[in-house]
């Protein structure tokens, strides 16, 4: 996806925040429709007789026919589009489900550039774009736009900025062809270690911005629903959110187009990430235990951005992206191979009980991750048990 700042009028944007509502409205009530379906029941409607029910119901709705069919339908669209990548087995998609408003915000157009849709440039910084209803929009000349776009989305975000994105699959980062392979351990304090040493930290709120945050947070919760106040600070927290967004998103592009660079085979460890963050408060007969603490794990991980980064070193490097079982890589030792839970001294010293071998933990870990290894849960002090270390291939006899 290549994206861009949208520079719209007033006017024009009360035209784009129509669209968003409309293409939202059209959305829910296809997945209306289809939440009513079950096993034995008519099957719900497809794209064909939704657009013929969406004709009836733009002739019955003044306010509904006012707005783009080009929108609305589209809408449609990529409902039809989710809902088949949902039963689709090689697809891992969820099941479409509602649209907030304020959350949830956006449209699609496609079509043939130059006949549906055109892009032009003004200046040596400003382009527009053609969007239905609200004609030529302005936006932020930054790179020449891709000429193989064939669609584009608008959407707006927590800080009142909007953006226009061109479907563009890039092009991948090609392989140095020096055969190296590197190892990549995420964590929280340190959001990725390469086998390399590099500890690279995601950049987030500075300490001034995160008091700042608290302060609208709790201005935010003494405000009362629906006045000007809280919709005041709700921007106002947007925009900070949004600042620490945008850092994240930089670091993760940067980084992931660096690696891809370097190296040739790229290790992560296959984390189930969204297990990982699921919260632990339970329910009321059985409650969960060290909720906060638990809390403040998972907002550490979200900020960390691990998926961010994988994903988009997957498309970076494409089929040079591997995935190790990361169950104890961060408590095996890489220079001789035991496996023990005591050398992981602090978040940042390994001390292997065996060897004696010292190092960065996470380093230590991505090293593991680099040459494959995820131990095994059989522990050993070298004396009464065996100790956990690699195994050797026996020669075959002759």
């Amino acid at each position: 996806m290549s994206r861009y700042r949208l520079l719209p009028t007033p006017a024009q944007e009360a035209v784009l925040r129509d669209n968003c509502g409309q293409a939202r409205y059209i959305w829910n009530l296809a997945v209306e429709q289809h939440s009513h379906w079950h096993p034995g029941r008519t099957s719900a409607p497809g794209y064909l007789e939704q657009c013929r029910q969406l004709t009836a119901a733009r002739a019955e709705h003044p306010w509904l026919a006012a707005g783009s069919s080009v929108v609305q339908q589209q809408a449609l669209r990529d409902f039809t589009q989710a809902m088949a990548a949902f039963y689709d087995p090689a697809n891992s998609a969820r099941r479409p489900s509602w649209r907030k408003a304020g959350r949830d915000e956006g449209f699609r157009i496609t079509g043939r550039r130059g006949r549906q849709w055109d892009v032009r440039r003004v200046s040596r910084k400003t382009g527009q774009v053609w969007v239905p209803k609200a004609e030529w929009v302005r936006f932020r000349w930054s790179r020449a736009v891709p000429p193989g776009a064939k669609s584009y989305r608008v959407t707006p975000d927590r800080a009142g900025r909007w953006h226009v994105a061109f479907a563009v699959a890039p092009a991948p980062v090609p392989a140095p062809g020096s055969g190296q392979v590197v190892g990549v351990d995420r964590g929280v304090a340190v959001a990725a270690a390469l086998s390399t040493g590099e500890l690279l930290r995601c950049p987030a709120l500075t300490g001034r911005e995160r008091i700042r945050l608290r302060r609208l947070q709790r201005k935010l919760a003494r405000a009362r629903r629906g006045s000007n106040r809280r919709a005041r600070v709700k921007r106002a927290i947007g925009r900070l959110r949004a600042r620490e967004t945008d850092r994240r998103k930089d670091w993760a592009e940067k980084t992931s187009t660096s690696v891809a660079r370097r190296f040739d085979v790229i290790r992560v460890e296959g984390l189930q990430i969204g297990n990982m963050t699921r919260s632990a408060k339970g329910t009321r007969e059985n409650p969960g235990r060290n909720v906060r603490q638990k809390a403040g794990l998972n907002r550490g991980i979200l900020v960390s951005g691990w998926g961010l980064l994988v994903r988009r070193l997957e498309e970076r490097a494409p089929g040079r992206v591997e995935k190790v079982k990361p169950h104890y890589t961060s408590q095996r030792c890489s220079a001789c191979g035991r496996v023990d839970r005591g050398s992981r001294e602090s978040q940042a010293v390994f001390r292997c009980t065996a060897c004696g071998f010292t190092g960065n933990a996470d380093v230590n870990a991505a090293i593991n991750i680099a040459a494959g290894h995820a131990g095994t849960a059989r522990g050993g002090d070298g004396i009464t048990r065996p100790v956990n270390r690699e195994p050797h291939l026996l020669l075959q006899s002759a």
